[in-house]
């Protein structure tokens, strides 16, 4: 006698059950496209001027001038980087967490209880320097050598200094010759260090 196959089952959902899942597909493809366009507006240095006025217009301004006048300027001139490019991590991980903070920005805006000019929350954290200064924290030469130690100072004391204590990006009283370091700031910083480890200043 042949073997004969017995028919598989047809599964039927319940028509809600299906309906729930249409309603969630569409979600999903809503919130990845919406997340889509999100990143693609973060990557336009005009539209993150548009909603923070100020300060972060006049930043703007100054990154389309033809002179570089801070540190971010002078990024924007010689590396083409813009605002996304410094104020997100490393990889997708990064660029998500971007994105979380602009929500959190876009909200107040929308609901008209943004504060300007803006302050700032979050200051630009050592990875996102790091994307692109890789080598920096390696530099053993003297007159560089507080960026080879800057790690070892991070991990002994919550309170160590991170780039941005030298080198802020917005700040225009820095020389142009020392990358935009203001040279009493970069000295604080520096003192604060040999401080910590027991140097004196």
């Amino acid at each position: 006698m042949p073997y004969r196959r017995r028919p598989r089952p047809t599964i039927v959902l319940p028509r809600f059950v299906s309906l729930l899942l249409a309603v969630a597909g569409l979600g999903l493809a809503a919130g990845a496209s919406g997340l889509f366009v999100a990143a693609r507006l973060e990557e336009q240095d005009s539209f993150c001027a548009s909603c923070h006025s100020e300060p972060e217009a006049t930043f703007f301004q100054r990154s389309t001038a033809a002179t570089a006048v801070d540190l971010a300027s002078q990024h924007g001139h010689t590396l083409e980087a813009r605002c996304i490019d410094c104020h997100s991590g490393a990889g997708l991980g990064g660029r998500l967490h971007g994105l979380q903070i602009g929500v959190s920005d876009l909200v107040p805006w929308v609901l008209g209880t943004a504060r300007q000019p803006a302050p700032l929350t979050k200051p630009i954290p050592d990875e996102n320097c790091l994307k692109c200064h890789a080598d920096v924290p390696l530099t053993q030469a003297f007159n560089r050598h507080f960026h080879a130690f800057l790690p070892r100072w991070q991990a002994l004391d919550r309170q160590a200094a991170t780039c941005v204590d030298c080198h802020s990006a917005h700040t225009t009283d820095g020389q142009a010759e020392i990358e935009y370091l203001t040279e009493q700031r970069a000295v604080a910083v520096c003192q604060r260090c040999h401080t910590a480890a027991g140097e004196g200043g």
